[in-house]
C-alpha cells in the first residue's frame, strides 16, 4: 500500500523548511518509526519517521528544496523487506534503478553533485553510515581527481576550493543560523541595547554546594546541585521585583508579563538555541536542574521542539562554560533583558580592610533602554548579586 509522507506541521511562526538529510534512499528496507528525513526550520531541526515497515518508492523533495507544512515529500511502500536486499518485494521496477543490490548508497545530493560533474558514484569511497556516499564525499573525489571530473557549470555548492597548499571549504548556511545571523541583527538595529557589569562573589553558593550536594543527589533521585539552578531562582525573584525587565515592547504598548518564563541559552552543533523554563518562579532547585539538563541532551540530539523553544520573558546565557570572562549579551528579542554568566576565577578582593582570594564571577545585563532606565537595570542585576552571595534570602525571599 502507497503512503504519503508529508513534511510536519509547522506553527504559525514558522513559514516553511527545508530538507536537511535525507536518511534512506528508495528502495531501502525501513522498519517502523525509523528516522528517514531531517527537516529543518528557521528554529530546529524535526525529524520524520517511517510510518510502518517498508520502504521509500520515490522522494519528491530532494535535499535542499523548500517545504511548506503538510506538504507531500516522498512516497512510502509499506510492507516488509528482506534486509540486505532493498526493494525485493516491492513489484514497481522504477523503485529499484539498475542494478539496485551492488550500486553504492548515495545521498540524493551528492547523486546529483555527481551528475552534474560527470562523477561515477562507484568510483567515490564512501563516509557516511554503511559506505554512504555523501556531497563532501564526491567534492573530495573532485578535489583528488580534477582532471576527470571537472564540471561543465560550476556547480551550486561549490565545497571545496583549493589553490596549492591553501583549502578553502566553501558551506551553505543552514537556516538556523541565518535566522539567527538576523535575530542577532535585528536586536542590534531596532533597540537601544545598553550593559550594565557587576561582579559576584560566588563563594557561598560553591560552600552550599559543597556541603550538601550528596544529599541533594540522594533526596531528588540523583539530580545533581549545579551553579544554574541558582541563578535562575535569583533572576525570578529579582524579576518579581522589578516587572520592568520581565516586559517586552508590542509596537506602542509596554506588555508586562505576569509570570517568569525564563529562556537558557544552548550551544548545538547546528547554532544556540533557547529552550524556556516556563513558571520558572514556581519551581524547585531539583526541577531546574533536571529540566536544564533534559533540554541540554535533546538539544544536543536535535529533539527539542519548537514550542519549547517559543516565548520566553528573560534569557540567562553561560559564556563562563565555554572559559569566557566578559561579555556582552545580545537581546533576545521581544524580551528586554538577558543575563550573562562568566567564567569563575579566583581574584584578590579587599574584605574589611583586608585582602582574600575569592571565588568571582563578572555578570554582565545587557538591556533595552528605550524600555528600561539605568537605575532600574542597575538595582535589578544588584539584586541578582545580593541574592546569590547570601543563598538563604532566595528561600526566604527577602
Amino acid at each position: 500500500m502507497s503512503i504519503e509522507i508529508k513534511a510536519p506541521t509547522f506553527p504559525e511562526s514558522v513559514a516553511d523548511g527545508t530538507v536537511a538529510t535525507w536518511h534512506k534512499k528508495p528502495g531501502e528496507a525501513v522498519k517502523r518509526d525509523e528516522l528517514i528525513v531531517d527537516i529543518e526550520t528557521d528554529k530546529v531541526v524535526l525529524e520524520v519517521v517511517a510510518p510502518a515497515d517498508g520502504s521509500i518508492a520515490e522522494i519528491i523533495k530532494g535535499e535542499g528544496d523548500t517545504v511548506l507544512s503538510n506538504e507531500v515529500i516522498a512516497r512510502f511502500v509499506e510492507g516488509a523487506v528482506a534486509a540486505g536486499a532493498p526493494a525485493a518485494n516491492t513489484p514497481a521496477p522504477a523503485a529499484a534503478p539498475v542494478a539496485a543490490t551492488t550500486e553504492k548508497l548515495v545521498n540524493p545530493a551528492a547523486r546529483k553533485m555527481a551528475e552534474e560533474n560527470n562523477v561515477n558514484t562507484a568510483a567515490v569511497a564512501g563516509s557516511g553510515k554503511d559506505g554512504r556516499v555523501t556531497k563532501e564525499d564526491v567534492a573530495n573525489h573532485l578535489k583528488s581527481a580534477p582532471a576527470v571530473s571537472a564540471p561543465a557549470a560550476p556547480a551550486p555548492v561549490a565545497a571545496i576550493e583549493a589553490v596549492g597548499d591553501r583549502v578553502e571549504k566553501r558551506v551553505p548556511m543552514t537556516r538556523l543560523r541565518k535566522r539567527i545571523a538576523e535575530r542577532l541583527l535585528e536586536a542590534s538595529s531596532t533597540t537601544a541595547m545598553l550593559t550594565t557589569f557587576n561582579e559576584v562573589n560566588m563563594a557561598p553558593v560553591m560552600a552550599l554546594r559543597a556541603k550538601y550536594k550528596d544529599q541533594f543527589e540522594k533526596a531528588h533521585n540523583g539530580s545533581r546541585l549545579g551553579f544554574m539552578s541558582f541563578f535562575v531562582k535569583a533572576a525570578a525573584e529579582a524579576l518579581r521585583r522589578f516587572p520592568v525587565v520581565n516586559a517586552s515592547i508590542d509596537n506602542n504598548d509596554v506588555v508586562y508579563h505576569g509570570y517568569q518564563d525564563i529562556g537558557v541559552a544552548v550551544s548545538t552543533e547546528k547554532g544556540l538555541v533557547v529552550p524556556v523554563l516556563r513558571n520558572a518562579e514556581n519551581m524547585s532547585l531539583a526541577t531546574i536542574e533536571n529540566t536544564i539538563r533534559d533540554f541540554g541532551l535533546r538539544a544536543r540530539d536535535g529533539k527539542l521542539g519548537i514550542e519549547e523553544m517559543s516565548g520566553g520573558t528573560f534569557t540567562i546565557t553561560n559564556g563562563g562554560v565555554f572559559g569566557s570572562l566578559l561579555s556582552t549579551p545580545i537581546l533576545n528579542l521581544p524580551q528586554s533583558a538577558i543575563l550573562g554568566m562568566h567564567k569563575i576565577q579566583e581574584r584578590p578582593m579587599a574584605v574589611n580592610g583586608k585582602v582574600e582570594i575569592l571565588p568571582m564571577m563578572y555578570l554582565a545585563l545587557s538591556y533595552d533602554h528605550r524600555l528600561l532606565d539605568g537605575k532600574e537595570a542597575v538595582q535589578f542585576l544588584v539584586t541578582i548579586k545580593d541574592l546569590l552571595e547570601d543563598p538563604a534570602r532566595i528561600l526566604l525571599e527577602i
